[in-house]
């Protein structure tokens, strides 16, 4: 077995490469074919959605909408298709984002750091009544994974990454970087949207600095402090009776 020599910005670009993606549920060749009017009325589902969409049917989104029927249906055939395009479209808009925010010349902890802050972008905002509808849409929640998993393995790789180098002590780095990943998710959850203090994104930004700065490898100082307060090969005091 030969050992790589490549850079490490080689290594961590062709590991992201191996790295599978989630299949669009709008392909690129099906966006780009899109009307200038579709693109608008998906932007604004968005917004719509927000406000919760279990009651409403396609003839009331068309009137919410401002338009035609047959523009609606000419974007998907239900109103859940709808709500898997918006959220897939954005998923996507994000995942763009948090990949461009990975820099390979920048170590992988601070790397992970950036990628999953423009990663917990995709629950910024989430609603109540969003999170709640979302619930029973069992396609929505498979949607989710998908995209869930991508993180989650994009996480891993630099927390091997960070391994290897030295960066932090050996982990457990697919627990961890399951945690990390799903953190935002399961902020954006309703029951869980209820009773934060903050918004879904800057409760998972939290959690996601105190795992990191519980991973960094100490300094030799700090090693040595942390053994009882005790540096080099000092004794302790014998007990007094």
């Amino acid at each position: 077995m030969t050992t790589s020599t490549a850079p490490r910005s080689t290594d961590l670009h062709e590991r992201m490469r191996a790295v599978p993606r989630p299949t669009p549920v709008l392909s690129r060749e099906r966006e780009r074919s899109l009307t200038p009017r579709q693109r608008e009325l998906l932007d604004q589902l968005g917004g719509l959605f927000d406000a919760g969409f279990a009651d409403l049917t396609m003839a009331a989104v068309a009137r919410r909408l401002s338009c035609s029927l047959r523009t609606l249906y000419g974007l998907a055939p239900s109103r859940d298709d709808l709500v898997l395009l918006v959220i897939d479209r954005n998923l996507w808009r994000i995942g763009r984002l948090a990949t461009g925010a990975l820099d390979a010349e920048v170590a992988p902890l601070p790397a992970l750091r950036a990628y999953l802050e423009a990663a917990n972008m995709a629950v910024a905002g989430t609603t109540a009544a969003f999170a709640r509808d979302l619930a029973t849409v069992p396609a929505a929640q498979r949607l989710n994974d998908a995209h869930s998993d991508y993180i989650v393995t994009v996480a891993r790789c630099l927390l091997d990454l960070a391994v290897e180098r030295r960066d932090i002590e050996p982990v457990d780095t697919a627990a961890v970087a399951r945690v990390m990943a799903g953190v935002g998710r399961d902020f954006a959850r309703p029951e869980v949207l209820a009773v934060l203090h903050s918004s879904p994104q800057d409760a998972a930004n939290s959690i996601v600095d105190v795992i990191l700065s519980g991973l960094r490898r100490p300094a030799r100082g700090e090693r040595e402090l942390s053994r009882g307060g005790r540096r080099g090969g000092e004794r302790p005091s014998p007990a007094r009776r």
